[in-house]
């Protein structure tokens, strides 16, 4: 049932997100450079305000909370915003080419983004002064980051067909996944509630999951959902954990149990 139906000014919009500890706000950005904010109490039909200051595309925004947002952007830096002074508290720099894909950890104090320079970086957003972690081992663009629920280790999925599993404490990469019969870019990377199953959205219109204790490199995947009829573009896990969700570019958002 549709609850709230938002008219944006640019249709190129590339991210969106929920505010989830008051559940009053939303966001988007794209190709306009700008990340919109829209109140849903009360309801209004334009953004109460717009956070301006990257040179590039906005990639991906999360909330940290109602009053502070992370957006990545194609200019290469991610930032910290205020949204009550409407301006950027931190700029975090270090990425060589467009930040593609932000997630934060289940504590909120970190975040890792992920690269078109093939990189993955973890950051501390209370700790603007020290420099980031860097992960490295793709051969080409990092389009998706996404921490496990414990918060120690995250995974990435890149253009080069593989999905990385990283481990924070070591700072190693500790599993690597990858189907010989399919060669084409990973759009969108999420863990199961446990921690156990990866599932990966797909240029090829599919969705694999693996088991993350198996050796990904000679292990198939468990199962592949089939039925969309374009690019898989995003995907994500409900919090019970119970079904998986996938966005692709034939319109369709389907629920998988």
């Amino acid at each position: 049932m549709k609850k709230h139906c938002l008219p944006l000014l640019s249709s190129w919009v590339m991210t969106c997100a929920y505010e989830q500890t008051q559940s009053k706000i939303v966001a988007c950005g794209g190709l306009d450079n700008l990340c919109s904010i829209f109140a849903l109490i009360p309801h209004v039909s334009r953004p109460s305000c717009e956070l301006a200051g990257h040179d590039g595309y906005l990639s991906c925004c999360r909330f940290i909370d109602e009053c502070k947002i992370l957006t990545a952007s194609g200019d290469g830096t991610c930032c910290l915003w205020d949204i009550e002074r409407r301006q950027a508290a931190m700029t975090f720099t270090g990425h060589t080419s467009d930040v593609m894909s932000i997630d934060l950890a289940p504590s909120c104090n970190t975040f890792v983004t992920g690269s078109c320079d093939a990189t993955a970086k973890l950051w501390d957003w209370r700790m603007p002064a020290v420099p980031a972690i860097t992960f490295q081992g793709h051969d080409s663009d990092i389009n998706s980051v996404s921490f496990c629920p414990s918060g120690e280790a995250f995974v990435t999925g890149s253009d080069d067909s593989t999905c990385h599993f990283f481990d924070t404490r070591c700072l190693l990469c500790i599993n690597k996944f990858k189907s010989e019969r399919t060669i084409c870019g990973i759009t969108s990377v999420c863990s199961s509630a446990s921690g156990r199953l990866l599932f990966c959205g797909m240029d090829n219109f599919n969705c694999y999951c693996w088991d993350m204790c198996k050796d990904g490199m000679t292990c198939s995947p468990l199962w592949a959902l089939t039925g969309h009829e374009n690019r898989v573009s995003c995907l994500d896990v409900c919090r019970s954990g119970e079904c998986v969700c996938t966005g692709s570019w034939d319109t369709l958002i389907k629920s998988w149990a």
